[in-house]
């Protein structure tokens, strides 16, 4: 088998600039994450230095590096601590959307776009990046805080939000009728209830079936499962993330631990390669028409964001620093808004520009606000146990 030389130098060149954008963010205690992006950016197509041979590996290690990051981040909840939390975030969800989607569809009405182009203005100002978000609060140790299950509440109900709007969008941009349009949401719908219903009654035997002894086998199997229902999600129009992360709810206790451990370095290769695709996807010569409406509309949506995640956070009890810390953690904007300009961006030359401007914007300064928020060490969220003192709740709704 010949592998291209081309293909083997221009990784080798990726990898080791990406561990030193790595290694310099960390002596700086910053997530890596916006250094990526701009690597990316210089990397891409109309960039400083394009690796075309290169190209397709890092999409499609992109795709992998969401759907590990959706995996891990569900090792952290169980199914049902996490259903709880969904439902005492219905009003948050709701603020959410109102805030975030507004600003864009006004946007949208202002430019002149058609009924097709003021949707996809709305939903990509609306949902926020899973990927960039699961990895910073990783890259912060955030996991474990207060206003966290908030976070991630509000984050999934966008994915699963998102499940409805593409097939609707992708209906809609195609020209299709009404009743189509109704039709694709309604499948979308019925999956995702279905899934999150399967996971919760039977997803105890999808742990069964993952644990192994062997590092090995675990890591096969679990990689195995995850990749073929994130292929079913994207086969009925839901995001393969939205699979993984059901996953990752499924294994609790000793095999979620062990999970951990096996996917960690798979993780970080390939979310490093993931941050790195996104920049990529970006022409630096088609952002600067659009950079001060996009700049205008950032300001914006980072304002909504921090409030959306205020008020879930509140609803956890966090305190004021918890709030602004998951407001600041939802401002990125990511790979949600990149598909829906891929479905609808040729319907106007200016949208494309306007919402790729916007999403590197927020996508660069989103973890640099985010690492600047008032911090503390992570407490881990207490499973079970005696009601803590007053003091000790102080301490954790900081």
């Amino acid at each position: 088998m010949h592998t291209p030389t081309a293909l083997l130098l221009e990784l080798g060149i990726i990898l080791a600039a990406l561990s030193v954008l790595g290694a310099l963010a960390r002596r700086f205690a910053l997530s890596p994450v916006p250094l990526y992006l701009l690597a990316g950016l210089a990397l891409g197509e109309g960039g400083l230095a394009p690796v075309p041979a290169a190209r397709e590996f890092v999409d499609t290690g992109a795709s992998i590096g969401v759907i590990l990051l959706l995996l891990i981040l569900g090792l952290d909840f169980t199914v049902r601590e996490f259903t709880t939390s969904l439902r005492r975030h219905r009003p948050s969800a709701a603020l959410d959307l109102v805030l975030n989607a507004t600003p864009g569809a006004a946007a949208g009405w202002l430019l002149d776009l058609d009924a097709v182009g003021i949707l996809a203005l709305a939903g990509a100002t609306y949902v926020s990046s899973s990927g960039i978000v699961a990895r910073l609060l990783g890259d912060l140790r955030r996991l474990g805080n207060r206003e966290t299950p908030a976070v991630l509440s509000v984050l999934v109900v966008e994915d699963f939000a998102m499940a409805g709007f593409l097939p609707l969008l992708a209906v809609m941009a195609a020209g299709g009728t009404w009743w189509q349009a109704l039709l694709a949401v309604l499948v979308a719908a019925a999956a995702v209830a279905g899934a999150i219903t399967g996971s919760y009654r039977w997803g105890h035997h999808v742990g069964r079936v993952m644990s192994h002894p062997d590092p090995e086998q675990m890591l096969l199997r679990i990689l195995g499962i995850t990749l073929i229902v994130a292929a079913l999600a994207e086969l009925i129009h839901v995001s393969a993330a939205v699979g993984a992360f059901l996953i990752g709810l499924s294994l609790t206790g000793e095999a979620a631990d062990r999970a951990r451990g096996v996917l960690a370095p798979l993780r970080d290769l390939f979310a490093a390669v993931f941050f790195l695709a996104l920049g990529m996807s970006v022409a630096p010569g088609g952002l600067l028409p659009m950079l001060p409406a996009a700049a205008a509309l950032a300001l914006v949506g980072a304002a909504t964001k921090v409030a959306a995640g205020w008020y879930a956070a509140a609803r956890e009890g966090a305190g004021r620093r918890g709030r602004l810390r998951a407001g600041t953690a939802l401002i990125a904007r990511g790979e949600f808004s990149v598909v829906i300009i891929g479905l609808a961006g040729t319907t106007d030359q200016r949208l494309g520009a306007l919402v790729t401007s916007y999403v590197m914007l927020l996508a660069v300064c989103g973890p640099v606000l985010t690492r600047f928020a008032p911090t503390r060490s992570a407490i881990a969220r207490p499973k079970q146990g005696p009601p803590a003192t007053h003091g000790s709740a102080n301490a954790v709704r900081q």
